[in-house]
């Protein structure tokens, strides 16, 4: 027999090394390498998955010659989750879900596969419940049960068979954290085990043109568990989230090789199920009757549209040493840079303030098209001045003090005109070339200007 041999994976970007050691070599992380013991190749290479590969060399062509083919997506039925995944699920991809427990995975995955079932071969693999379990989420959500195939398996080697005998269109795996393969002596969930059978899931799933759903866990930190080349394996990463007190749910796009990148999608967690939001905007900008100093509107775009979202700033005398700067929804070091740009370019001075920030609604804002409105409003409420309920505000600050244009600017300030916004204050470059109607533009190039119009 051959020896097994003891290695250590880090866990962030899947490099190996010999011993232990605190940090990875590669990336630089601390304390992220795992132990496991590494098969010998003979051991795992004759599954049954990796038959038909021994002395057949690939076909190799011209780039020019290679016949492209339009492959037709399959729709859902959900019309946010096909806007994240690009239209649809494409045969032969993977596609891996996480999310924090209790966010939604399952529930959402079996209401598509139950409205897929009734036009697709579909197979729904749980690990994690038992069929019974499943049973009655669906029996709950009032969901179609006629169509949709189970079964309760945590083998690879079981799956693959079911898979080759069902012939399923679309495959779901519910979790990848719980499937093994009997080769490895490593328990389920480490990091041999998920990189292992995430390989022969996603192998099974390009050979045969299987749609392939794949359900993660994620950490205390809100990553993705696993080791990273588990991203790399996959097609698309798709991340929903949401708190534990809050009924909506977002879905954002993390990769996808077939439609944009960081693309959102909003969901309702209904009594009913996840039910999708058709504008989202509308229930983020949920204002009261009266408003209150240090709140602005921005428009954010986030893959294929644009999103208006209420910030709100909140600046007050610090009682200590060390004035706190806590964002909710933003970066915490993007504020501290911005607050120094606002002393050297505006002329108001927060240094000795404590300065609050956040989005409404949960709205993770990821760009930097929200600078000048986080900006506005801070001093906004530094000053204790309300400003125009219809003023809508975007554009990116630099650190000498200009106001830099961002990307789909004509795009966003039409969203905001047809949510009844009379008044934008805009960056030159994204001044539009004719007038919209019942929107005032203003464009301003420098912090200073913008300040003015306040």
């Amino acid at each position: 027999m051959a020896k097994k041999k003891v290695a250590y994976v880090c866990t962030d970007c899947g490099a190996d090394h010999p011993k232990w050691q605190g940090q990875c070599a590669s990336c630089g992380s601390w304390n992220t390498l795992s132990e496991f013991v590494t098969e010998p190749a003979a051991s795992i290479g004759r599954s049954s998955d990796r038959t038909g590969y021994a002395g057949v060399l690939a076909e190799v062509q011209q780039l020019k010659d290679i016949v492209l083919e339009d492959t037709p997506r399959i729709q859902t039925g959900i019309g946010e989750l096909d806007r994240v995944l690009g239209g649809g699920l494409v045969p032969g991809s993977a596609v891996l879900m996480g999310g924090h427990p209790g966010a939604g995975k399952s529930t959402l995955l079996l209401q598509a596969m139950c409205r897929l079932a009734e036009q697709h071969p579909c197979l729904y693999i749980t690990g994690e419940e038992s069929l019974s379990q499943v049973a009655m989420r669906a029996d709950r959500l009032g969901l179609p049960k006629d169509k949709l195939r189970l079964a309760a398996e945590t083998d690879v080697e079981q799956v693959l068979n079911l898979a080759r005998r069902e012939q399923p269109k679309i495959l779901v795996v519910d979790s990848i954290q719980v499937m093994y393969l009997a080769a490895l002596t490593s328990a389920p969930g480490s990091v041999a085990q998920v990189r292992e059978s995430a390989a022969a899931l996603t192998r099974y799933a390009k050979q045969t043109g299987t749609v392939l759903l794949l359900v993660g866990h994620v950490t205390k930190d809100g990553s993705l568990a696993g080791p990273k080349v588990l991203e790399h394996m996959i097609d698309c990463s798709l991340m929903l989230e949401g708190t534990a007190d809050s009924r909506f749910r977002t879905l954002r796009g993390l990769k996808n090789r077939f439609g944009a990148v960081n693309e959102l999608g909003v969901f309702a967690m209904l009594q009913e199920g996840m039910r999708e939001v058709k504008n989202p905007s509308a229930i983020f900008l949920n204002r009261g009757e009266e408003l209150a100093a240090g709140t602005l509107v921005t428009v954010v775009w986030e893959g294929t549209r644009s999103l208006l979202v209420e910030l709100q700033a909140l600046v007050d005398t610090s009682h200590f040493g060390n004035p706190r700067r806590v964002c909710v929804g933003l970066e915490q070091n993007r504020l501290a840079m911005l607050l120094a740009v606002l002393h050297r370019h505006g002329g108001v001075q927060v240094g000795d303030q404590d300065v609050f920030a956040n989005v409404v609604g949960g709205v993770k804002v990821m760009e930097t098209g929200a600078d000048l409105a986080l900006l506005l409003a801070v001093v906004a409420s530094f000053r204790n001045r309300v400003l125009d309920r219809h003023l809508v505000v975007f554009g990116e600050v630099g650190l000498t003090g200009e106001i830099r244009p961002v990307p789909q600017g004509q795009e966003r300030i039409a969203e905001a005109a047809k949510h009844g916004f009379k008044k934008a204050i805009v960056p030159l470059g994204n001044k539009p070339r004719e007038a919209i109607p019942g929107m005032e533009v203003v464009a301003v190039s420098t912090l200073a200007q913008a300040l003015e119009q306040l």
